[in-house]
Order: C-alpha cells, then structure tokens, then sequence
C-alpha cells in the first residue's frame, strides 16, 4: 500500500481540508493595486463591476463640477466649441456599440480616457487661478483627474484579464499606447471655455460608463443584460 502524505491532512474534515486546499491552488491570481485592505481573487465580472462604478463616480463628479461652471455672461448665445474628441469615432446608441469588435470596443474606451488625461491637468492648473471659484469646485477637479489615471489603469486590468481568459485577442498590445494622440489634441482642448471643457469631459465620461456597461454585457450577457 502507498503510505499516506505527511503534507496533507489527515483525520475527520481531511476531505473538506484538502477541497480547500485545490480550491486555493485553482484560483486565479489577484488583480488589486497595492495596499487594498479588500484586495481578493477577483473575477473578471469583479473587475468590470469595480471599474464601471468608478466611472460612474467620475461622471457624478463631472455634473457637479459643471454647475460651478455655467457659460459667462458673454458666452450666451455662443454655439458651444466642438470637443477636441469630436474627431474620435464613436458608436452613438447601445445598438450600434453593441456591433463594435469587442477589441475595438475596449480600445475606444482607453483611447478615450488617455485623450483626456493632459487637457485635464492643464485645466486643473488653470481654474486654480481662478479666484471666484469655490474651493470645492478646485478639489472636484483635482480628484476627478486623479481618478481618470485609476480608471484607465482599471481598464487596462479588466483588458489583460479578458486576453488571459481567451475573451479577446492580444491585438490591444500597442493599439493603447496612444498617449501622443492625447498630447496632440490637448491644445485644442485647452482654447475651450471653462463651461465647455466641462461639458465634453461630462459628455465623454457617460460615454466611458455606457461603453464599460456594454462590453460587461456582450462578454457576461447572464449577469449583465
């Protein structure tokens, strides 16, 4: 007879002990940025779960910054500056995202967030000379700055695990390096009024949102649509 392993459990509960054991062995290793007290083996419908709710608090905090920034008294009746995305192509309606590659699909969504992370430092250096603003209003932005850098670290996440899992292709490497392409246009962003850069930094924030929830449905349909 083959004498019994002194590395595992023996006695009442060794079954339950050593399923245990496999279980541990079989999971898949954590994907939480550094000292997160509730960092835990997530799931990629964990990680689209975490990144759509940041989204979603990037967004809430656009709309609250926005009503520090209504249009001047001189801007009334001004047509709007056209959004230095504008050129992006993006799938207007859940029915037309929903037709999207989902490898295109994630890369709009990073391409997004990348173009706007210059145009939103340089605001954020400007309306801090801004005296009439509260200071709530500085803090609003400065947090929603920070979090577009969490976000896309987020995405880029979300994207590895779907590439590990077979969901998508690996053709996202160097497709999302487009930090030049977020660098060229921040100068066009930067001519827009302050109520303006709000207003498309609002628009392409519940774009990002729309654009997460879509992708969750088409790769997890049973848990999300």
């Amino acid at each position: 007879s083959v004498p019994p392993d002194p590395s595992l459990p023996a006695g009442p509960g060794a079954a339950l002990a050593l399923l245990s054991l496999l279980v541990r062995a079989a999971a898949p290793p954590a994907m939480c940025p550094p000292g997160d007290s509730g960092c835990r083996f997530l799931s990629v419908v964990d990680l689209f779960d975490r990144v759509i709710r940041h989204s979603g608090r990037i967004h809430s905090l656009s709309t609250e910054l926005e009503k520090y920034l209504p249009p001047r008294n001189n801007e009334l009746g001004r047509p709007a500056r056209k959004c230095h995305t504008a050129t992006m192509l993006t799938p207007n309606g859940k029915e037309y995202a929903q037709k999207i590659p989902r490898e295109e699909l994630a890369y709009l969504i990073l391409k997004l967030l990348q173009a706007w992370k210059e145009p939103l430092s340089h605001f954020n250096q400007h309306i801090e000379n801004l005296q009439e603003l509260p200071g709530e209003s500085l803090s609003k932005a400065k947090q929603i700055s920070n979090m577009v850098h969490e976000l896309e670290t987020g995405v880029e996440k979300v994207t590895e695990k779907m590439q590990s899992m077979g969901i998508i292709s690996n053709s996202l490497h160097g497709m999302a390096s487009s930090e030049a392409a977020g660098l060229s246009i921040s100068n066009e962003a930067n001519m827009m009024s302050d109520s303006d850069f709000i207003h498309c930094f609002r628009r392409d924030s519940n774009k990002v949102q729309s654009y997460l929830k879509i992708l969750k449905c088409r790769i997890m349909p049973e848990n999300s649509c």
